[in-house]
């Protein structure tokens, strides 16, 4: 099987490079794919040169100063990617001593250079299929037509058989399979979940919604959190239980209808009598944060009132793939129905309200408001934690940041609308006095959901510029293509302990949502009683 040499340089060179540390630890199955995957971008840009170079009919070097530089090169990589493969591990531990988990085995790489092989091989097979299913077509086809035209129709016929396999039968297979086991987790009835007793809760017998619509997150929802007696037990004081409604994607057909119910169920429960009402996106498969939840529930001594509507039961990523839409929709018609009751009431008896949303649920929390509907009669702000890159109030903030605030911790216009915080820099940190419309980001420097960017595959992003956030790698650096891979395999598969990635820490949430809301009667012994609760 001839390999192009050009080709296999530059594949080894992107080989190294993928073994350099990203935003999150790797395991060794990972970290072989990705380096695989690097491998074959950079064959592919190796043989796409020397083509290019062909085709331009640029001057070509002697035989002999070829072998001589083919020599000299290929020992040039050798020693790259034996370099990059000895310091492998300790780029990996590297990250995990910012986050104080266990270290890798130095065994570890070389067997992701295994499965690296084991993956160049299987595109390169795809690769080569393609040119044959190409060349085979346009030879026959240049016995009817002109050559160029020929070359025209067969790699356009090429392209459309390969995508009509790949994505019409392989990832719409893949796609079916993984809808029905989402499902069928999803109706799955945990045993040990309380079946709610009080009138007041939602799945209860006097409750609009039965208790097996609700789909397993929000039978979870409904069911946890504290109770009025661990409340009244913590306070030293009897305290209301805090209202929970959550509406499932069977309880209705359609996002209006959910809406719909939901409202009628938060009426029912007495939500609008609460102090706080919270609007809650849930992520991709209707979960709702408890790390969040749960502390804002403790911080208002249990006087709040939580409205969630699930909008389907994939998880985050493979609903962005398959109902990029249906996510806003079901949020805006949430908000809509919620808001425009809660604007009837007068407003010095009505629930302070606010919106939350993490990750995949902060992007539909987002856009499920318009500002010049609810200019006029605002709600009072936001919390959105791991905000996607996709989030264009986030992105907006980030780009027009205050000059010398960094990307993984902005300032916009002074902090007198939107702030930014992280494990160390708090919301209190705003030049400008914080106005009663208020939007809070908690963000991790080393969550890949928030700061990855397909533009980091020709542009080193801005986060990782000096300084950088306490939570990264001092050792990552930034190369074309391969870096945009290391991202994307953070955010699909990358996982981390509490307080780094994706991973949000209920301390963190704990000031958050102190400062957002300002819950009233708080002693520092009592705060550091709830921080010593939930750590």
């Amino acid at each position: 099987m001839y390999l192009s040499i050009v080709g296999l340089l530059v594949g080894a060179v992107f080989f190294a490079f993928s073994l350099t540390p990203s935003l999150l630890p790797r395991p060794f199955l990972i970290q072989g794919v990705i380096s695989g995957v690097s491998f074959a971008a950079g064959y592919g840009l190796g043989v796409a040169g020397v083509w290019l170079w062909k085709y331009l009919e640029l001057p070509t070097p002697s035989k002999r100063t070829v072998r001589i530089v083919q020599v000299v090169a290929g020992l040039l990589c050798v020693l790259i990617t034996f370099s990059f493969i000895w310091q492998a591990a300790e780029w990996q531990n590297s990250i995990r001593a910012l986050m104080g988990i266990e270290k890798l085995a130095g065994v570890q790489p070389v067997l992701s250079g295994v499965i690296a092989a084991g993956v160049f091989v299987l595109i390169l097979g795809l690769a080569r299929l393609f040119q044959w299913v190409f060349r085979t077509l346009a030879t026959r086809l240049h016995r009817h037509v002109p050559h160029r035209i020929s070359q025209i129709i067969s790699i356009t016929a090429a392209v459309l058989l390969f995508w009509t396999v790949i994505n019409g039968v392989l990832v719409n297979s893949a796609l079916r399979v993984l809808d029905r086991s989402f499902q069928q987790l999803d109706a799955l009835i945990d045993a040990d979940l309380p079946h709610p007793v009080h009138a007041w809760q939602t799945g209860s017998e006097e409750s609009l919604i039965d208790w097996k619509d609700l789909g397993r997150q929000g039978r979870s929802f409904v069911a946890g959190g504290p109770t009025a007696e661990e409340l009244s037990d913590f306070f030293a004081t009897p305290v209301p239980p805090p209202i929970r409604v959550y509406v499932g994607l069977n309880s209705a057909d359609t996002p209006e209808q959910r809406a719909r119910l939901a409202l009628e169920e938060l009426k029912r429960a007495g939500g609008f009598e609460r102090s706080i009402l919270l609007l809650v996106t849930p992520t991709g498969t209707g979960w709702v944060d408890p790390s969040s939840q749960n502390t804002v529930e403790y911080l208002h001594r249990g006087d709040i009132a939580t409205v969630v509507a699930q909008y389907s039961y994939l998880n985050s990523p493979l609903t962005l793939l398959t109902d990029q839409g249906y996510g806003a929709e079901n949020a805006r018609a949430l908000f809509t129905k919620i808001y425009d009751h809660w604007r009837t009431l007068p407003p010095e008896s009505r629930p302070r309200l606010f919106l939350r949303g993490l990750s995949l649920g902060s992007l539909n929390s987002d856009l499920s408001f318009d500002l010049f509907d609810i200019i006029d009669d605002p709600f009072h702000g936001a919390l959105w934690s791991g905000p996607p890159f996709r989030n264009e109030t986030w992105r907006r903030a980030t780009a027009e940041r205050d000059p010398g605030s960094p990307a993984w911790l902005p300032e916009f216009r002074g902090g007198s609308v939107v702030r930014f915080m992280n494990q160390e820099h708090r919301l209190d940190h705003g030049k400008e006095e914080w106005g009663p419309f208020r939007i809070a980001f908690l963000q991790y420097a080393s969550d890949p959901i928030t700061f990855f960017s397909p533009e980091s595959a020709w542009k080193e992003p801005e986060w990782m510029r000096e300084p950088r956030g306490p939570d990264v790698s001092p050792d990552l650096r930034w190369f074309p293509i391969v870096t945009m891979l290391q991202l994307a395999a953070d955010m699909m598969v990358g996982t981390a302990p509490k307080g780094f990635g994706h991973e949000y820490a209920p301390s963190d949430y704990i000031h958050a949502w102190l400062a957002l809301t300002e819950p009233e009667g708080w002693s520092e012994s009592e705060l550091e009683r709830l921080h010593a609760l939930f750590d």
